[in-house]
């Protein structure tokens, strides 16, 4: 049936664009000929709202559908607008400038079709990468070259809406089960240089997944950069305010990178050990981070205050009530973070899992965290731009991330942070099922 459909979308765009050789080559009543192309005008404009099928419940996954299938259709249309042109100059007696301006009609129709798909998947997708909106601004005027352009662009979307559909069916399918709804609530604790801002999440997609699939999310709203015992201290305020807030006994908590550092500070130096049932860490650098003891011994003093008064200019305008740039660094050294593990033992009573990912080459990732791994590939087994596995797998219960291809997994992938859709990873569900081993312990 979408076949079929299909085929008669497509002769409703060949009908408009050739309306002047329908025009020229057909004895009809002038008022027959007028009312058949306003026909196929306004036939056109419903193809154009409706292309894609019926609307998705999903309003963005229902623009990237429509988008997608507009897109094809001009693609198929200018192969057989080609054909049309051929056979009209070799079969028929249209004269050479009506041929041309109905071969300009034909194709702008055509590319009109295109434009308004394009439109869709920029308003809509996050998987199609912007630079491939760049390659065809500058090829849009270049024959096979835009085609393909386009069908590669079309391509991504089709497998983001098929991935996410998957996706919603998924959680529609589990709804009632709530395989996120842990005995206590769940306490994401971002990193260093990041911030618990409303309009961008630090865990990018990954908060809403959860809470679909009944979590119940706090952030730490720790600031950006400062020493790990004043961002412990930030976050006990935090953890005895959601204690108050909720009425629940503990908190779970989920870190990543410096995170992980603050919040074992928290539980085993200020006292909050009896309020956390759980912890688990993501790439945090728990024995330090060689990558920073490499920019400390070789970036001059002159040149890290001068980050170091921007930065902290920055981040008090965004939110920050004291951000120190320096010690926020200096306390992720190897020496620094050695030391702290020892005055930071496990507290008894307390679940904790180590998780670790890694980068499989410098294409992994973009800058900075390529230059990362570059240089931190003599310091251990891998890195994941930033920390080495040695330093992020900390005690008995550990869990280094492996998956195929070449791709491998950054700092940053395993925050979501760059909303990607990564081939044999699914950061989304690789948190729910952190939480949903975390119900099934009771917590």
């Amino acid at each position: 049936m979408r076949k079929v459909r299909s085929l008669l979308d497509q002769l409703i765009v060949l009908a408009l664009g050739n309306s002047i050789a329908i025009c020229k080559l057909t004895s009809f009543p002038v008022m027959l000929k007028i009312g058949i192309i306003a026909l196929c005008a306004i036939v056109f404009l419903v193809y154009l709202i409706t292309a894609g099928g019926s609307p998705d419940k999903d309003k963005k996954l229902s623009r990237i559908a429509k988008g997608s299938f507009l897109i094809d259709g001009a693609v198929t249309s200018v192969f057989l607008q080609t054909v049309l042109v051929v056979v009209l100059a070799l079969v028929t007696k249209l004269g050479p400038w009506w041929q041309v301006g109905n071969a300009l009609l034909g194709f702008g129709v055509i590319a009109f079709c295109a434009f308004v798909g394009i439109v869709r998947l920029i308003m809509s997708s996050r998987q199609v990468k912007i630079i491939k909106y760049i390659i065809l601004l500058f090829t849009w005027y270049m024959p096979i070259i835009n085609l393909i352009v386009l069908k590669n662009i079309s391509k991504d979307a089709k497998k983001e809406f098929r991935f996410e559909q998957a996706k919603l069916e998924l959680n529609d399918m589990r709804k009632e089960n709530e395989v996120c709804k842990t005995r206590y609530p769940i306490l994401m604790v971002h990193g260093i240089f990041f911030r618990d801002w409303q309009k961008f999440n630090y865990w990018g997609r990954v908060p809403k997944e959860l809470v679909r699939n009944g979590a119940e999310i706090y952030y730490g709203n720790q600031q950006s950069a400062n020493l790990i015992s004043i961002s412990a201290a930030e976050l006990r305020d935090r953890i005895v305010e959601i204690i108050k807030e909720t009425g629940a006994e503990k908190v779970n908590i989920i870190a990543h990178s410096k995170g992980g550092l603050d919040s074992r500070y928290a539980i085993s130096k200020l006292g909050m050990d009896k309020y956390v049932a759980s912890l688990v860490t993501i790439n945090t650098p728990h024995y330090g981070c060689n990558f920073v003891d490499n920019i400390m011994a070789k970036v001059p003093d002159g040149l890290l205050h001068f980050v170091e008064k921007r930065y902290n200019k920055l981040f008090t305008v965004l939110g920050d009530t004291k951000p120190d740039f320096v010690k926020g660094v200096t306390e992720l050294t190897h020496a620094n973070c050695a030391k702290l593990d020892t005055e930071l033992p496990d507290a008894p009573g307390i679940y904790y899992k180590s998780v670790m990912s890694y980068m499989k080459n410098i294409f992994s990732a973009g800058f900075p965290l390529n230059v990362g791994y570059f240089f931190n590939r003599k310091d251990g087994t891998g890195n994941d731009g930033l920390v080495v596995k040695e330093s992020a797998l900390r005690g008995k219960n550990t869990y280094l991330i492996t998956k195929k291809g070449n791709r491998g997994l950054s700092h940053g992938d395993m925050i979501d942070l760059f909303r990607e859709n990564i081939d044999d990873f699914d950061v989304r569900e690789f948190y729910v099922g952190i939480v949903k081993e975390l119900k099934e312990r009771g917590l």
